[in-house]
């Protein structure tokens, strides 16, 4: 009671010394009304002290009424001017009317309405001083002792929406640094609000008319305060920025601000993820998503970019038990840290294992009894695949087969794995071992008492995962280049990690078993024209202040992604917008076939002697024959030999163990 209490005081002093300045204020502004008229006659100097009087009263009751006295005054806008015109105009109209009844009639009209002119005037500056101080001060300054501010920083708002309303407020008054930055205008694609202004500042153009913009006002910072903007859209606004000096910022995402814990920058830089335009990622409410919650998961490769993210978005839908499996044990540390700050009641699991082992792999099923598995983890780098060939095989394919046929023993719900769209045609050892692990999937779902819903999501690049081209730019950049690219008519399809690993947990939902999920990945991204951007983000020009390079395609990769095999594969559109089912023909391949094939692989390893991507590039073909896709007849090797030249072979469980 005593804190409420001293609080009523403090609040009764400020709204008393408030209405105390505001009848001085009025007093005086009284006077120098007066003083136009020169000589008053007996009437007005009769009637002045008792109409005054009333008005002292009227218009701290108005101004208390309306709110005046409730507003912090130093961290309020512009706009709150409306504040005080209002309770000013109410009280004026009111001394009009009492001043017309009043017999004789106390004071001229004209006086009235030029004193409460004055007084609306008074109240705005006293309200507003530290800000009519500052400037009347530099200006003092400047005139007088030739001192000038320092360099003032001229902005350029993209976008007229609350985001850059709320930026042009925090720059103009709020902001710590705010006398660095001058707000020049906004750039608003609506014809209707050209010339139009906000927060005291005119809307100058379209973003057409950026470029002339930034010249013809000398802009020095061109801020981005725009949202839910198509990638095409975002990348034209980007252009005409690109075509000045000005350097380019970002507001981040509102809503992104809200559900993030961590402190976020009121600017940012441009990045990749920018580019794409993608909306941010949400559960969809039409899809049931009970076949994940309040589960015990299972994420191995959890310590990487796509395992770690799974792991964040999955502590969402209240685990029961999440393990965390990987064999990276400084990552998998770390992740744990992390999620234990976040989300202290989550009971999490560290299985510090290989998922080639499947001895260990056992023991993590036995004590813990996951329900659901999302198997994300795997070698991906093509380059270093393509000379460790057996590796890929071993860790791609054999731990792959590993942690589904315990899935299977241990009767999991749902099995997912994060397969890739370099498993369509594949050219790279890389892309051949994850079409295996998904042709392997396939084949354990059609096993006779089968209870688990095996599924694999293909999706593309991912923005800023380990290996990829975004951080490599990046780090080529930081070092003043040059940057590297395979070739200029490389394309990619790009997705940010967040997104793609919702979408995989969307696709666990929906999935009943044996599909291929594929996540609709948008348009193609040249890489030559993200080299580009990357480098002009940066305020540094391609080719100039950072060389691009060309150094040829490496082996395995090509020059453009497929997402599915349009001869092969038939997609269909599935309840989630984002997410589409690839259907293969029922016969496409023998699964026990393929299975004695694996395990023969897994023993022996790839020959030497021949192509190690010939080895694995194989399917069914109508006549029940193996073929080696990409090439035409040649030698004979595992996977083109009939079911009866293919030797019975049980790989023994510890054959690939550490």
């Amino acid at each position: 009671m005593g804190k409420d209490r001293r609080t009523l005081l403090r609040y009764a002093r400020h709204i008393i010394l408030s209405a105390v300045i505001d009848v001085i204020i009025l007093f005086i502004a009284y006077q120098a009304a007066f003083s136009v008229r020169g000589v008053l006659t007996p009437l007005e100097k009769n009637g002045f002290p008792k109409l005054i009087l009333v008005e002292a009263l009227i218009l701290p009751l108005a101004f208390y009424l309306l709110g005046v006295y409730r507003i912090i005054w130093s961290r309020t806008s512009g706009h709150a001017i409306t504040t005080l015109i209002i309770p000013v105009a109410v009280s004026t109209l009111v001394i009009l009317f009492v001043n017309a009844v009043w017999r004789p009639q106390p004071l001229p009209f004209s006086v009235i309405i030029i004193a409460n002119v004055l007084m609306l005037g008074g109240a705005v500056a006293v309200r507003y001083r530290s800000r009519l101080i500052s400037g009347l001060s530099w200006r003092w300054q400047a005139v007088w002792k030739q001192k000038f501010p320092q360099q003032v920083t001229r902005v350029l708002i993209v976008g007229t929406g609350q985001p850059a309303q709320e930026l042009a407020v925090q720059l103009k008054h709020r902001a710590a640094d705010k006398s660095k930055y001058r707000v020049v205008g906004f750039i608003d694609d609506d014809l209707h609000t050209q010339k139009m202004y906000i927060e005291g500042c005119p809307i100058l153009g379209t973003h057409a008319d950026i470029a002339s913009v930034v010249e013809s006002h000398n802009i020095d910072l061109v801020i981005l305060a725009i949202h839910n903007i198509s990638g095409p859209a975002f990348r034209d606004i980007l252009s005409q920025c690109e075509q000045t000096k000005a350097l380019i910022k970002v507001i981040p995402d509102p809503l992104a601000i809200m559900t993030r814990r961590e402190n976020v920058s009121l600017l940012r830089d441009v990045q990749p993820e920018d580019l794409l335009g993608r909306k941010a990622v949400t559960r969809l409410d039409t899809i049931d998503m009970s076949a994940i919650t309040g589960k015990t998961i299972l994420v191995t490769g959890a310590a990487g970019s796509i395992g770690s993210e799974l792991a964040r978005q999955i502590v969402l839908y209240q685990p029961v038990k999440l393990i965390l499996l990987d064999s990276n044990e400084s990552g998998l540390h770390d992740l744990t840290v992390e999620l234990k700050t976040k989300f202290p009641n989550v009971h999490l699991v560290q299985a510090l294992n290989n998922i080639t082992n499947r001895k260990s792999l056992e023991t993590i099923f036995v004590k813990h009894l996951p329900q659901v598995v999302f198997h994300a983890a795997a070698y991906k780098h093509v380059p270093i695949l393509e000379d460790h060939p057996n590796e890929a095989i071993q860790v791609n394919i054999g731990g792959t087969l590993n942690v589904a046929e315990l899935a299977q023993q241990f009767n999991v719900e749902r099995f997912v794995l994060i397969s890739t769209d370099k498993a369509v045609n594949p050219s790279s050892v890389m892309g051949a071992s994850k079409r295996i692990c998904e042709m392997l999937l396939r084949a354990l779902s059609q096993k006779p008492g089968n209870c688990t819903l095996f599924t694999s999501v293909r999706f593309g690049n991912v923005l800023g995962s380990r290996g990829s081209v975004v951080p490599t730019f990046n780090q080529q950049i930081d070092r003043g280049g040059p940057v590297t690219i395979t070739d200029k008519n490389m394309t990619r399809y790009f997705m940010t990690i967040p997104e793609a690993v919702n979408l995989v947990i969307h696709a666990a939902c929906l999935t009943r078993g044996h599909e291929v999920f594929l996540l609709k990945m948008g348009e193609e991204v040249r890489i030559l024209d993200l080299a580009e951007r990357m480098i002009r983000m940066r305020g540094l020009r391609p080719y100039k202040d950072i060389d691009i390079q060309t150094i040829g395609i490496r082996a395995g990769e090509k020059l453009n992604e497929q997402l599915y095999d349009g001869l092969a594969e038939s997609a269909v559109e599935t309840a989630h917008p984002g997410i589409i089912q690839l259907n293969t023909p029922a016969n496409s391949f023998d699964p026990a076939k393929l299975l004695n094939w694996v395990n023969h692989i897994l023993v022996n390893g790839i020959d030497p002697n021949q192509s190690a991507l010939r080895q694995l590039l194989w399917n069914m073909t109508p006549n029940e024959k193996y073929a080696i896709l990409g090439e035409n007849g040649g030698d004979k090797s595992w996977a083109a030999l009939s079911p009866d030249e293919t030797p019975s072979v049980q790989r023994p469980r510890q054959a690939f163990a550490d």
